[in-house]
């Protein structure tokens, strides 16, 4: 963060500062909105893909706590705890980890099963707004970790762009079997969220590493 000092004014690294805060804290609010949506949805209607979307969008707003917290902490003056947030980053990834298993297990219980899911009007909508609204909260994180040259930041954008892929996976899945009727292709869009869920744990994991090539620097 010391070059940000060098070509950032104080009032200029307040701004971003608190503009990544909102953007923090928009995203904890969508998400726990969006969660709890797509995972009632997901087991009304019995849809894996849906219930896997929900609980990501959970461990996303865990992200974006920690996110804010940090910033919180930055415009008080004072300094983020590196020990704790460390230790929270492993769990969010070992979170992820959990999801993966969990959708992978589900998917492979619904093909064996021959489970039907029922089509759903709720989260082809939702699926839909996410497409519409991730892009735009994604270009806004980037932008402020570029500016402030913020890792954090900068890694809580990949992941809300990693949620635009996934939205579109599930969209698809979705959206392919209200037209064809295949039900094997819900468990295949679950499959996609546990390939992203590994791919964020193991981005959740390695945030120390980023950290540290940062502070070697």
């Amino acid at each position: 963060m010391s070059d940000t000092n060098a070509t950032l004014s104080p009032v200029q690294i307040e701004r971003l500062t608190r503009r990544g805060l909102r953007l923090a804290q928009f995203t904890v609010a969508y998400n726990v909105v969006e969660g709890a949506i797509a995972v009632t949805v997901g087991i009304l209607a019995g849809l894996v893909s849906m219930i896997g979307f929900g609980f990501d969008s959970g461990i996303e707003s865990v992200a974006a706590v920690l996110v804010g917290l940090r910033l919180a902490a930055r415009l008080r003056h004072g300094e983020a705890d590196e020990a704790k947030e460390r230790r929270t980053l492993k769990a969010v990834a070992v979170t992820f980890f959990v999801l993966a298993a969990y959708v992978t297990f589900e998917g492979i219980r619904s093909l064996v099963g021959g489970d039907n899911p029922d089509t759903s009007v709720v989260a082809l909508v939702l699926l839909a707004a996410s497409i519409v609204v991730m892009p735009l909260l994604a270009r806004a994180k980037r932008h402020v970790g570029e500016r402030l040259r913020d890792p954090l930041i900068l890694a809580d954008a990949a992941e809300t762009r990693i949620c635009v892929l996934l939205s579109i996976s599930t969209l698809l899945g979705l959206g392919l079997y209200a037209v064809v009727g295949w039900p094997w292709l819900d468990p295949v869009a679950g499959f996609v969220i546990a390939s992203f869920a590994v791919h964020e744990g193991r981005e959740a994991w390695e945030g120390e590493l980023v950290e540290d090539d940062e502070d070697e620097t």
